[in-house]
C-alpha cells in the first residue's frame, strides 16, 4: 500500500506502525521522525515562513480566512507521482493543515482512486483511538492494538503516580499573540497528569482570552505551549509575555510540537513530562520542558 500524509501527526503515527517505507509522500511541516521529509515527495507547502512572528502569523491567518483564500498550497503534480492508495487528511482545522474537502477535489483531478481517510480526533482518547484507525486502514489491526496498548499502559502508570496527590489549576497558552486557551486533548493532557485545566475547552476548538481572565483563573502553573513552536521558541515567547502573567505562577516552556498539540502518539510524553513538572514523579525531561519562572 501507497500511503501519503497531509498530516505531520499522521506521518508519526505510520512510521510508529513500522510502515515508513510505504509513506510515499509528506507536508513542509512533517519533522518527525528526523529526516522523514527526505527522499519522499512534499506534497503540501505552507503560507507561513520562520521569520515570522506569532502576532503575524495571527493576522495573515485572520485576513486570509476572511478573504476566503487557501492557508496552504497542495501539489497536485506531487500527489500524482506518489500514485496513493491511502491519503490521510483532516478537517480538525484549517489552520494546521489541507481540508479533507480539498484533498478529495485534487483525488478528483487527478483522476486516482486512492481511499482519503480523514483522521479528526478531538480528545486523547480519540487521538490514541486514531492510531488503530490508520492500522487497521493499512493492514496492520494487530500491531496497532499491540501498539495503543502500550501507550494506555504508560497513562495507567501515570494516573497511578498522581493519585492522590492535589490537582493545581494549570493553563495552557497555546498561542502568545494573542493569547489562547487550550481545547482539544489538551486539557486531557493536563487532567491526566493530575493537574486541574483552568480557561479550557475539552474537545473544543481553542479560543481567545485575555491577560486579565488568565490572572483571574489563578494558575499555579502556566504551560507556554504555542502550536507549531519547539521547545527553543516557546521558550524565547514564554520570556516575551512574562510580564503579562500572575507574578506569583510558575512558567515553564514545553516543546509544543512534539509533545502538546499534534494529535499523535508522542503526546504521551506530553501526560508523562507535565506530570513531572506538576508532582515531581520523575525529573522533567530537559529535551521537552524548560522552567522560566
Amino acid at each position: 500500500m501507497r500511503i501519503v500524509s497531509f498530516l505531520p501527526s499522521t506521518t508519526e503515527i505510520v512510521c510508529e506502525l513500522g510502515l515508513s517505507e510505504q509513506l510515499f509522500g509528506v507536508t513542509i511541516e512533517c519533522n518527525w521522525p528526523e529526516g522523514v521529509r527526505d527522499g519522499r515527495e512534499i506534497v503540501v507547502g505552507t503560507f507561513t515562513d520562520p521569520s515570522m512572528s506569532p502576532g503575524e502569523i495571527d493576522a495573515i491567518v485572520r485576513q486570509r480566512v476572511a478573504e476566503g483564500l487557501d492557508l496552504y498550497t497542495l501539489d497536485d503534480e506531487a500527489l500524482g507521482r506518489c500514485a496513493p492508495d491511502l491519503i490521510l487528511s483532516q478537517d480538525l482545522c484549517r489552520v494546521c493543515a489541507v481540508a479533507s474537502g480539498d484533498v478529495e477535489a485534487a483525488v478528483a483531478r487527478l483522476n486516482c482512486s486512492a481511499d482519503v481517510l480523514q483522521i479528526d480526533p478531538q480528545t486523547l482518547d480519540e487521538v490514541i483511538h486514531s492510531v488503530e484507525t490508520i492500522a487497521d486502514a493499512a493492514g496492520v489491526t494487530s500491531r496497532g492494538r499491540e501498539y495503543t496498548a502500550a501507550l494506555r499502559t504508560r497513562l495507567d502508570t501515570i494516573a497511578q503516580r498522581v493519585a492522590g496527590q492535589p490537582r493545581p489549576n494549570v493553563f495552557v497558552l497555546e498561542w502568545v499573540d494573542p493569547p489562547f486557551c487550550a481545547g482539544h486533548w489538551v486539557p486531557d493532557i493536563v487532567e491526566q497528569a493530575g493537574g486541574n485545566a483552568v480557561l479550557a475547552r475539552p474537545g473544543e476548538r481553542s479560543v481567545g482570552v485575555t491577560w486579565q481572565e488568565i490572572a483571574d483563573a489563578e494558575p499555579e502553573f502556566v504551560i507556554v505551549a504555542p502550536c507549531g513552536y519547539n521547545l527553543d521558541q516557546a521558550e524565547a515567547q514564554a520570556h516575551s509575555v512574562l510580564s503579562d502573567l500572575p507574578p506569583s505562577t510558575q512558567v515553564w516552556a514545553i516543546d509544543a510540537d512534539a509533545v502538546m498539540v499534534r494529535p499523535g502518539p508522542r503526546l504521551i510524553e506530553g501526560v508523562e513530562a507535565l506530570a513531572a513538572v506538576l508532582h515531581g514523579v520523575a525529573t522533567p525531561p530537559a529535551h521537552l520542558v524548560r522552567q522560566i519562572r
